[in-house]
């Protein structure tokens, strides 16, 4: 058995105890979780698929990407587990800034790597230039799109997006709050030998606004507030 394999299972039995203390501290209405449970989910394959697009692209990847790469390299492992990693030594961080843990932080810190470690071979980077820079600016839009679905679905934000929305509770905008963490980040990948790119700037300087947007698009009422049905 590979150290790949291994480090996924640990992983999943981990993340899988997290998600049932999740659901039992914090119970959600199954109508509630009916609702809101596949935007997560297709909100979180929508970001491991544009994280596939930026690694196809080869122009350069987002912050955490670079630092995840940095590690792969350094340590033999796929970059998708290299996420799952991360996501769960992170986690750590989201203690002064007082969020919690809810069923979207654990899917999130396991669906993104495992869909990136199936997209991303069958991806290829096109041979244009034009081409490659387009998968880049697919790539952030759909992480965008991703962001808004799995962050507005209510059930908690991912252990990256955590700090991002700890952040904004303490006064600063989404916008700033996920460029100064994609900034800090971004130090960290470069030491680690991480590779940087025009898509690395791309993303630095258009993934906060976008969140910022589809975040205000896709964000469902809190689960604890009455929905309200239109009228007929």
């Amino acid at each position: 058995m590979s150290s790949a394999t291994i480090a996924r299972i640990v992983l999943i039995l981990v993340l899988g105890s997290l998600a049932i203390w999740s659901i039992r501290t914090d119970p959600i209405p199954k109508a509630e979780l009916i609702r809101r449970l596949p935007r997560c989910i297709v909100g979180l394959a929508c970001f491991g698929i544009g994280i596939a697009f930026f690694f196809a692209s080869n122009v350069g990847t987002g912050p955490w990407d670079v630092l995840h790469g940095g590690l792969a390299a350094k340590t033999g492992l796929p970059p998708g587990v290299i996420i799952n990693i991360v996501g769960i030594a992170i986690l750590p961080l989201w203690i002064p800034l007082k969020e919690r843990v809810g069923l979207g932080t654990v899917l999130n810190a396991l669906e993104i790597g495992l869909v990136l470690d199936v997209v991303k071979p069958n991806l290829h980077t096109p041979n244009n230039i034009v081409a490659r820079v387009l998968f880049a600016v697919i790539g952030l839009v759909v992480i965008a799109i991703g962001s808004g679905l799995y962050i507005g679905s209510g059930l908690g934000a991912g252990p990256r997006d955590g700090i991002m929305m700890g952040l904004k509770r303490l006064g600063l905008s989404v916008r700033v709050a996920r460029t100064l963490v994609e900034i800090f980040t971004l130090a960290i990948g470069w030491l680690l030998g991480g590779k940087i790119g025009f898509g690395t700037i791309l993303f630095l300087v258009g993934i906060g606004p976008l969140v910022q947007i589809t975040l205000k698009r896709f964000t469902l009422p809190p689960i604890t507030s009455p929905i309200t049905l239109p009228s007929k």
